[in-house]
């Protein structure tokens, strides 16, 4: 620490701070953005008259380890400097907002109270959500317009897994004032809230049978560089090269060729120029990661360039357009290739 109070690293370049070992930081949750949110969730807790209090730990993401009622949040949410780089590394911050972080501590807390009480152990646990041994799914192909599944995370979460299911449902039964009776009306995921109001109402004062405080991968412990971990968590989001944009990025643009010489503006310039605003809109459309967007992105701006084709039209229905094209794209991609973890 300065003698200010901050830490020696607030003020370091990016280059400098990726250089500094993850156990070196000396961050924690006390005063950090995530000690509110934690209390806010003992709060909702309580409200329910559930006496679980999941211990809460920093450590390189979101995750609940087996057999262990506590959650791990990721390191970058101890300090504002450490947001800022997450940001220039991945383009975003999971649990960055007071309602993102909300909803990932309540799904976190949905694991936690199945380690504490051994719920998946039961026979109607299983017959709702479904076998729990099954091995997590190396992509899972989500369906965005089923209503067998809540909706708390991005990416349709709850469909990945029946831990996952569980703790998607737990989330949306836990948040104050979430109306789901009415807005899961008509839904089969109606049937899985209704179980989780039952068997919280049974749980309803009972003291955890697991009480296990231990710490799983604590950032103190962590010795990998912020570099290091950064290529790591880059390469993980990216869906690796592609070479079949080809046949839709000639539909969308004009050749220069083609009879109209070089009119209108460059497609790469003007993908460019709007790379941001597409970026966010597809995230906001799908709730994917924005790095894994700019990549495929990116690799799309390359092949506009090389192809030299020409953006001709109106530029509100080509942006549309194309967001439309990277979503398709990306979402194939993702699907086919990313190993996808339990938060």
């Amino acid at each position: 620490m300065t003698e200010n109070g901050k830490p020696r690293w607030a003020d370091w370049s990016d280059e400098k701070l990726l250089g500094l070992r993850m156990c070196d930081l000396g961050v924690q949750i006390e005063g950090s953005c995530v000690e509110p949110g934690v209390e806010r969730l003992y709060g909702e807790l309580a409200l329910r008259d559930l006496r679980i209090r999941p211990h809460v730990w920093l450590s390189n993401e979101w995750f609940c380890p087996d057999g262990v009622p506590g959650i791990a949040a990721p390191f970058y949410l101890a300090h504002p400097r450490l947001k800022r780089l997450e940001r220039r590394q991945m383009l975003e911050v999971e649990g960055g907002t007071a309602g993102g972080l909300r909803r990932l501590l309540r799904h976190e807390a949905g694991h936690a109270i199945v380690h504490a009480f051994n719920l998946h152990r039961r026979k109607s646990w299983r017959e709702v959500f479904g076998s729990p041994a099954q091995p997590y799914p190396d992509y899972y192909r989500p369906d965005p317009a089923s209503r067998r599944y809540v909706h708390n995370l991005d990416l349709w979460y709850a469909q990945a897994h029946p831990h996952e299911d569980f703790a998607e449902t737990f989330a949306v039964w836990l948040a104050p004032r979430s109306n789901w009776r009415q807005r899961y009306e008509g839904w089969p995921a109606l049937e899985k809230l209704r179980y989780v109001d039952e068997l919280m109402n049974e749980l309803s004062g009972a003291r955890p049978k697991v009480t296990t405080r231990r710490r799983v991968d604590p950032v103190s412990s962590l010795r990998q560089t912020l570099g290091e971990y950064y290529t790591d968590k880059r390469e993980r989001y990216s869906p690796g090269h592609v070479d079949d944009y080809d046949d839709d990025l000639l539909k969308l643009f004009d050749e220069g060729g083609n009879g109209n010489g070089y009119a209108g503006r460059p497609a790469a310039s003007f993908l460019r120029s709007h790379r941001n605003e597409i970026r966010h809109m597809v995230a906001k459309w799908t709730g994917e990661y924005e790095f894994t967007l700019d990549v495929v992105l990116g690799e799309m701006i390359g092949r506009c360039r090389e192809l030299r084709l020409r953006a001709l039209g109106d530029e509100q229905q080509m942006k549309l357009d194309f967001a439309i094209l990277l979503t398709a794209h990306t979402m194939h991609y993702v699907y086919r290739n990313r190993e996808w973890h339990a938060l």
